[in-house]
């Protein structure tokens, strides 16, 4: 009976959050272009502002991931649409500290810095270890969705900071959106070969990653949904969007989509 109470204790572990393979950056990496384009469609498109959007995703994002912690086993569509929702959320977010706040890009990403640090910082002091193979509780699995939020909502101010054209914003460095991806692109690039090549933490490098993939995914959906004046390609935003989410919902019923590893077990890869 102790042994059978120990496997589904396990089984619960491993669960609750997917391994982390190279389709998992994929779908990731496109969740996060959903993101921008999703929430420039409500906070823009749409024309309700990026408070009023910001509300409206971290009400969606509050319903998704109280359903993800409830949950008893791993769901694929479940999780990913968490991940979506921290995506949106943290667009409109970012978007709104950026320049409703009127702190400029700069000013929001080190806000947004201080902020996931401490998450992180909480998080390591309360349960001794900020691996995404040790959530074992509600209350890790709270730390880890906090985290990603507030890592979602960085990577896009650091996306617009660095991608952003003077012109359009006198805040932004101005790489554009093309030179932004590649940038972003080279940093995970960096993130992969210290993880074969280096002994860095691999708890590092996955974060490292999970947040530079958040601004690629920005500058890639900036890319398809900006003006041809501002170096973008002029897509609707609802279409991309349509586009995208098609494009995830066919990875995950195509990729192979496993629960993470036991507590103890090595990292997967980021």
């Amino acid at each position: 009976m102790k042994e059978n109470t120990m496997d589904s204790v396990a089984k619960r572990t491993l669960s609750k959050v997917p391994a982390v393979t190279l389709g998992f950056w994929v779908i990731k990496i496109a969740a996060t272009t959903l993101g921008e384009t999703a929430g420039d469609a409500v906070s823009m498109s749409m024309h309700l502002g990026y408070a009023i959007g910001s509300a409206i995703f971290i009400g969606i994002f509050a319903v998704a991931v109280a359903a993800q912690i409830a949950a008893k086993s791993f769901h694929p569509f479940l999780y990913w649409a968490v991940i979506v929702a921290t995506t949106t959320a943290g667009t409109t977010m970012a978007d709104f500290a950026d320049r409703s706040l009127g702190i400029g890009y700069a000013g929001g990403a080190s806000i947004l810095f201080v902020l996931l640090m401490a998450v992180l910082g909480v998080w390591r002091r309360k349960a001794g270890s900020i691996s995404a193979d040790t959530i074992t509780t509600p209350k890790a699995e709270a730390f880890y969705w906090g985290a990603i939020l507030f890592s979602q909502t960085l990577g896009t101010a650091l996306g617009d900071f660095l991608a952003a054209s003077q012109t359009a914003n006198p805040a932004g460095i101005g790489l554009g959106y093309e030179v932004g991806a590649l940038v972003f692109a080279a940093g995970l690039a960096l993130v992969a070969a210290a993880y074969f090549y280096t002994n860095v933490s691999h708890t590092l490098l996955f974060w490292s990653a999970f947040i530079l993939t958040r601004p690629l995914g920005a500058t890639v959906g900036d890319l398809l949904d900006k003006p041809l004046a501002n170096g973008g390609l002029a897509l609707s935003r609802f279409t991309a969007s349509t586009i995208l989410a098609v494009f995830i919902v066919g990875c995950i019923l195509i990729l192979p989509q496993k629960a993470g590893k036991r507590p103890g077990e090595s990292l997967a890869a980021p």
